[in-house]
């Protein structure tokens, strides 16, 4: 484990000890040495991190410490980078936007060495994902999803025919091969689920609906993925 890593995991435990953790306890947690940990802790001492206590009695954070913003270990770097890439699969521009800008931001709070090794990104993520109509704003849905808005459709399904739904959506389902929305259809009076590239038109209204404590979803959750009607 690198030792700014090794520091973060420190302050992290620190966090969330409810008693004194003794630097034997934090080093067989660590799967390092005591003595080391001694060093640690002087070193954020010295970086004015509020850690009380002394050697033999164990060490508590001050409370109300915040830890600096992004501090990431390697390999969460590397997974926000796949993460960054795999979200252009989408097809959801909001979220695309999104993403590249969380990536941006962090690039520019990085140590140097690991800006270096996010920008020569050994990861590589094929641009090809789901279809999606230009008729669907998914960042509106999302937020009518937030905001428990109904949604006006136009669908179309497999064999052409186009109909008029009011649906409550409860959910966005992202797959290679297409993006879903799930919803509870006025029309039905059950739960459908509606790709996207076969949305003619959406709009989001102003009337609402009830989640029911979050019954709604629940009872979503709880549908084999076998009866998804398309």
């Amino acid at each position: 484990m690198r030792r700014g890593d090794r520091l973060f995991e420190i302050i992290q435990l620190l966090r969330s000890a409810t008693k004194p953790l003794t630097a034997s306890s934090i080093a067989e947690t660590l799967e390092v040495a005591s003595r080391t940990v001694y060093r640690d802790i002087a070193a954020l001492q010295a970086r004015r991190v509020p850690i009380e206590g002394a050697p033999g009695l164990g060490y508590v954070l001050r409370r109300g410490f915040d830890l600096p913003p992004l501090m990431f270990t390697m390999e969460e770097v590397e997974a926000i980078d796949v993460g960054v890439r795999l979200v252009r699969r989408t097809g959801d521009a909001g979220l695309q936007q999104a993403a590249e800008s969380v990536l941006s931001k962090v690039a520019v709070i990085l140590p140097h060495v690991l800006r270096e090794h996010l920008e020569a990104s050994t990861f590589f993520v094929s641009d090809a994902g789901a279809n999606t109509s230009p008729a669907v704003d998914l960042s509106a849905i999302r937020d009518a999803i937030r905001t428990t808005r109904k949604v006006r459709i136009t669908y179309i399904d497999e064999q052409g025919e186009h109909s008029q739904r009011i649906i409550w959506p409860v959910a966005v389902a992202y797959y290679v091969q297409a993006t879903l929305i799930a919803a509870w259809c006025e029309l039905r009076q059950d739960y459908r689920h509606f790709r996207t590239d076969r949305i003619a038109a959406a709009t989001v209204l102003d009337e609402v609906f009830s989640t029911q404590e979050g019954q709604l979803l629940e009872g979503w959750l709880k549908r084999p993925s076998s009866k998804a009607q398309l």
